[in-house]
């Protein structure tokens, strides 16, 4: 992909940031800034929050940056201390963008969204660029909101007719956990309304251990969606573009369900691309996917997830609007059962972030 004066375009990666998903956004950033590179384009990595206070030399010159300051990163079996990474800052600005973000990102051509979770996917980084004039991949601030927000995309399933199980929305406090945990049905899953990589989540199977989950949650915090645990198979479609991709279907190995490790540690889940359904299943769930998407007012690409009941109807658990990009996620092995290689995805989320943003203006 080539800019209109025929060089190849300068590229942020941004990725981090001050959010439990820090781990799985360096590196998908790390992954898709490799892959970047070795397309000629001038992509360079920063972390959102830690910013650049490390650089020294002229910011004109960053993007001349030999080694794209990749670095290295790995995804731990455990979420990250959001207060160490706050007290690694020096500046101890409010902002959650570090030193010379801003900047640089209004220098580049496209800033490529390796972010996840709360702060990436929620919208507010995506308005922030908008009202500066910065170009960046992925859907708008609107749609990312809604879609990250539990309660309004599962509103806005219902009104597009894609089911999703029973559910509730709930804000509540310590002191109302044993009244809620002898009323609500369970099994259940309990999800926080913003929360993603299974973190802030539980699926308790007695009143003991939802009354626990209740009370571990509020770490993340009070306002939660609470929904009928489903038993089925897990099943995932990515779309890209205005198509649906091939299905996964995930099969945790390290425990009966695909939390948080089961995702992002190798051997730690079965992943079958194309999923074993039939045609008939695997269209039902890519229409699904895609009329959501379309719903929420979406674009290039999302993901969403979920439950294949016995009797074979598919419920949609939630949507991701910048799924992961790492070696493990799902969506680059949906591209790649539709013929398309790490390196064309990345490519093809550029060329179709740029048609939005153009059509946005």
């Amino acid at each position: 992909m080539q800019r209109r004066n025929g060089g190849f375009m300068k590229i942020v990666v941004l990725s981090g940031g001050l959010v439990t998903e820090r781990h799985v956004s360096l590196v998908s950033g790390a992954e898709i800034c490799r892959a970047l590179r070795g397309r000629g384009h001038q992509a360079i990595l920063i972390d959102m929050f830690l910013g650049l206070e490390d650089y020294e030399g002229n910011l004109q010159d960053i993007f001349d940056a030999p080694d794209g300051r990749i670095g290295s990163a790995v995804i731990e079996t455990s979420e990250p201390d959001l207060e160490a990474v706050r007290a690694a800052r020096r500046d101890k600005s409010g902002s959650l963008f570090g030193k010379d973000v801003l900047t640089v990102c209004a220098m580049a051509d496209m800033v490529f969204l390796g972010l996840h979770g709360a702060c990436g996917e929620d919208g507010r980084v995506q308005a922030a660029f908008d009202l500066l004039g910065i170009p960046y991949t992925g859907a708008g601030y609107l749609g990312s909101g809604m879609a990250m927000d539990k309660s309004v995309s599962k509103r806005i399933m219902a009104s597009c007719g894609v089911p999703t199980p029973p559910w509730r929305d709930i804000t509540y406090t310590r002191e109302d956990v044993p009244a809620l945990a002898a009323e609500l049905e369970v099994p259940c899953a309990v999800k926080i309304v913003n929360g993603g990589s299974s973190i802030g989540m539980a699926l308790p199977d007695t009143r003991e251990e939802l009354a626990a989950a209740l009370e571990r949650i509020l770490r993340y915090g009070n306002h939660v969606v609470v929904e009928k645990k489903l038993r089925g198979r897990e099943v995932t479609v990515g779309v890209l573009g205005d198509r649906y991709l091939p299905a996964v279907e995930i099969i945790p190995t390290s425990g009966p369900y695909f939390d948080y490790v089961a995702k992002y540690q190798s051997g730690a889940s079965l992943e079958l691309c194309p999923a074993p359904i039939t045609e008939e299943q695997q269209r039902t769930a890519g229409e699904y996917a895609l009329r959501l998407h379309r719903a929420l007012g979406l674009s290039v690409y999302s993901r969403a997830d979920f439950i294949l009941d016995e009797a074979g109807q598919f419920w949609c658990l939630e949507i991701n609007t910048l799924p992961g990009l790492t070696p493990a996620s799902l969506l680059p092995k949906e591209a790649a059962a539709a013929g398309m290689s790490y390196g064309d995805l990345c490519e093809e989320i550029l060329r179709l972030s740029l048609t939005a943003r153009k059509e946005r203006k």
